[in-house]
């Protein structure tokens, strides 16, 4: 149903005015390969080997926008080649396929494949409802890959008092979440570290417009400060409830309200986030099945710290709520989450040689986990086209049922080459 509801798009064009001009064509061939730096029983020695042909072509006619950009993909890792366009697979990654118009002077819409962002935080989200590529970001793709399509319809309103984003998904995009594909990850109900030998198959909502999901955001810029509130209705974006009927992993309702501020503060940009996730399969926190309601918090600064050399840090909390009913719920044995996960991040970034070579740190440290994940990566151009790329994924921590202690084994390096045109 979503590869037709992609093709309604196509047919919608107007193809006999449609002039193919190589001049509008851009994109880049990109060779990647990395390896795991120890030894995992549940995977594969390389974690990525593979080559990327993007092509972006974009043509604007008289009342439309047309927006096309996907990846021809050759991946010698996975053992699973079958196309398909939820999970980035095969080999074509369809990142977008769009129509852009204005049916009015203060209104904006775009209707198709696209990628959407928004909220305040770096590498950590807490108002973005959008997919996510768990995978491709933490095996060495480019950064960029981190952000996984949505088929979705945005229409965006311009009134004089702010900005208002409506964004409404037919049918429930989830992440590309650790299924044990291609990373290992804890299995809570093998009490252990697995892999291949154990890929989660879950239960997804994917019936259109009954599972569809709804996001919004309303924004205003106020002497310099960007204020934004946020709502989404929806479902829990990676599998973290249970179906007892099936006995699988499920993504189960959710609704989501936040707000977030950003601005300047003292030579350097601040920003402030929260969201309430209210857990709509569980809102008494009783169910030992089903996620617990949270509040989510995000403090940032940003700023440059000396010459071509930029700095920013973060503090994350999670707090997990009605605490105690969750407690009492657990059963005999199952690992218990803390009522409060604090994380902080890092990032430094060094431009070098006449900005030709960028060397970047991002760093995630939790100390009540006890774990972390450490980012390095060094680009350098060799010329306008030719780009280089080192970097790696490590992690760490002292239990492996927490989030970056869990993916120890699937630390890595890797190395890429692009060419850009």
């Amino acid at each position: 149903m979503k590869k037709l509801f992609l093709f309604c798009v196509f047919l919608l064009l107007p193809w006999q005015a449609f002039a193919f001009e190589l001049a509008d064509l851009h994109g880049f061939a990109d060779l990647r390969a990395g390896t795991r730096l120890q030894e995992d029983g549940y995977q594969r020695d390389t974690s990525i080997l593979e080559g990327r042909l993007q092509l972006d072509y974009q043509q604007r006619f008289d009342a439309v926008t047309l927006q096309l950009r996907g990846d021809l993909v050759a991946d010698d890792v996975t053992s699973d080649h079958d196309f398909d366009l939820e999970e980035g697979t095969g080999f074509l990654d369809l990142r977008e396929a769009n129509l852009l118009f204005s049916p009015t002077y203060s209104m904006d819409v775009k209707i198709g494949r696209q990628i959407l962002t928004w909220g305040t935080g770096d590498l950590l989200f807490i108002n973005d409802m959008f997919p996510k590529d768990w995978q491709s970001f933490f095996i060495g793709r480019d950064e960029e890959y981190l952000k996984a399509p949505s088929d979705a319809a945005m229409i965006s309103f311009f009134p004089q008092w702010a900005t208002v984003d409506l964004v409404l998904t037919p049918r429930f995009d989830s992440d590309r979440y650790l299924s044990g594909q291609r990373i290992s990850y804890w299995n809570p109900t093998l009490g252990r570290i697995a892999g291949r030998d154990a890929v989660i198959n879950a239960d997804q909502p994917d019936d259109w417009f009954e599972d569809y999901e709804l996001a919004s955001r309303v924004s205003k810029n106020i002497e310099g400060y960007e204020l934004a509130l946020y709502g989404y209705r929806g479902f829990w974006k990676s599998p973290v409830g249970y179906n007892a009927d099936s006995g699988r992993a499920a993504s189960t309702r959710l609704n989501v309200y936040g707000g977030s501020v950003r601005g300047s503060f003292r030579g350097g940009i601040f920003n402030v986030e929260l969201g309430y996730y209210d857990s709509r399969a569980d809102r008494d926190g009783d169910d030992a099945f089903q996620p617990n309601s949270e509040m989510r918090y995000l403090l940032g600064y940003e700023r440059e710290l000396a010459k071509e050399l930029t700095g920013s840090a973060q503090f994350y909390l999670e707090q997990l709520l009605d605490y105690d009913e969750y407690k009492d719920s657990l059963p005999a044995g199952q690992k218990k989450r803390d009522q409060y996960r604090q994380v902080l991040t890092v990032r430094l970034t060094k431009l070098l040689m006449q900005q030709k070579l960028t060397a970047s740190l991002f760093t995630y440290f939790s100390p009540t986990d006890k774990d972390f994940y450490l980012r390095p990566n060094v680009r350098y151009k060799l010329t306008d086209r030719w780009l280089v790329t080192f970097g790696g994924n490590l992690f760490g921590g002292t239990e492996d049922y927490t989030f970056f202690g869990q993916l120890e084994d699937n630390s890595n390096v890797y190395a890429g080459l692009r060419y850009s045109f």
